[in-house]
């Protein structure tokens, strides 16, 4: 039985990682952008792919005819410009110009969407904004921190020796001064 079992995650495992690559390469484009640090902007007239940008912002003053995905950083659309795939955004914000569109869906975590007059979302919505939004995007940092502070208290609390009374007595009060 555990044979079987190891012999159908093995599987499991290669059909993720093989379908993964065919897909990566069925859908890979040459004008698709990627940053770190630095923002993205895609100049009037332009046309880009998929964008990924981490630690930057994103401003289509173009077109963008894949998603969009940014952490920590904004997504800023031009007047009549669109977004033709989806868009997600964590810890950040997406401003829309006049007339401008996403074609596919939104997902904000930590921010929120502007939109101006005659600005549109077609795909489904979902945003969750701050303070509950950060919590969110932190709380696998917390909880990592609320570990490590645990095995700290449980060794020191182990290895602190607490002092011994004589004859199981504690340290008494002095007795009140006489008159």
């Amino acid at each position: 039985m555990r044979r079987q079992l190891g012999g159908i995650l093995l599987s499991a495992a290669l059909l993720v990682f093989f379908s993964a690559s065919a897909y990566a390469k069925g859908h890979h484009s040459d004008n698709d952008r990627a940053s770190f640090g630095s923002d993205i902007t895609v100049a009037e007239g332009e046309s880009a792919g998929d964008i990924a940008c981490a630690f930057c912002s994103v401003h289509v003053h173009g077109e963008v005819t894949g998603d969009v995905a940014v952490a920590f950083g904004s997504v800023t659309v031009d007047p009549g410009h669109t977004i033709s795939g989806d868009t997600a955004i964590a810890a950040g914000n997406l401003n829309l110009g006049e007339g401008s569109t996403v074609n596919g869906d939104l997902a904000i975590l930590a921010g929120d969407a502007r939109l101006a007059e005659g600005a549109a979302i077609h795909g489904n919505r979902s945003i969750i904004p701050q303070p509950l939004g950060m919590l969110i995007l932190l709380s696998p940092l917390l909880i990592l921190i609320g570990i490590i502070w645990l095995i700290v208290y449980l060794v020191r609390r182990n290895r602190y020796q607490f002092p011994a009374y004589p004859q199981g007595q504690g340290i008494h009060p002095p007795p009140p001064p006489r008159r």
